[in-house]
């Protein structure tokens, strides 16, 4: 049938997409985002790749939040034909996240300065250090619904010919210590780095400035899917910080 066709084509070029944008930044963060293999080849000349590399700094957070927003989802619905928007919208979304990313890291125009770089020990230690807080981001999407998170929900449900089935509200795992586990996860992988440069420390700030702000919007679509089940969650888990809070006291008889 099109539009399992369809569906799988949206599902084959989501999860390569996925694959080169994780991939990418993997290896331009580790980098410093200096030039390399598959990132950083931005050429553009004083002022104008920082100008660019500004610009492909905040498409992502911009980009990314729109497409959480009631209007932003109602686009992704109108992105795949045969009527298959909205079922493919989780796929769709993941793609261009994945494309994101990718134009981020590919199209980074280095500064050519290297403040750090590790070297014997420190090397060991920091690589260590980074490979752990990738693979907790890892644990933290397998955590929130692994299917989602990679955009299978959306064209699995179309090829097996049913709704898309999403997971519960996630408090599970490492949601048991924070409600934010895979933004916090993120952001060690943005100061876990083997390599400073300036470039890396403009993406480092501005991503974690995104990592404690955008969940914010987050919550709010919580607070509207899942209603008194959230408001409990949140006020027994901590926002980002997975510090235990203070049993709440109970009425005296």
């Amino acid at each position: 049938m099109p539009s399992r066709a369809v569906a799988i084509a949206y599902g084959l070029a989501c999860h390569l997409l996925f694959a080169l944008g994780v991939g990418t930044m993997i290896a331009g963060m580790a980098s410093g985002m200096g030039h390399g293999f598959g990132h950083g080849l931005g050429t553009l000349a004083a002022p104008w790749g920082a100008v660019a590399d500004g610009a492909l700094l905040l498409q992502f957070p911009l980009a990314h939040s729109l497409l959480l927003s009631r209007r932003g989802r109602r686009l992704l619905g109108r992105l795949a034909p045969f009527g298959l928007g909205a079922t493919l919208s989780t796929t769709t979304y993941a793609a261009i996240a994945s494309v994101q990313v990718g134009l981020l890291f590919v199209a980074w125009t280095p500064s050519g300065i290297v403040w750090w770089q590790a070297g014997g020990w420190a090397f060991a230690v920091s690589a260590t250090l980074y490979a752990a807080a990738w693979l907790l981001l890892l644990k933290s999407i397998c955590d929130a619904g692994l299917p989602l998170q990679v955009g299978l929900t959306g064209w699995w449900a179309v090829v097996r010919g049913r709704r898309p089935v999403y997971p519960p509200m996630p408090y599970r795992g490492l949601f048991r210590l924070c409600r934010q586990p895979i933004y916090v996860s993120f952001a060690l992988t943005l100061w876990t780095v083997p390599c400073w440069t300036p470039d890396q420390l403009a993406v480092a700030t501005t991503l974690t400035l995104y990592c404690l702000l955008g969940p914010l919007l987050k919550e709010k679509r919580f607070s509207r899917l899942f209603g008194r089940e959230f408001a409990d969650y949140r006020a027994r888990v901590p926002y980002v910080v997975p510090w235990p809070r203070p049993a709440a006291r109970r009425p005296s008889p």
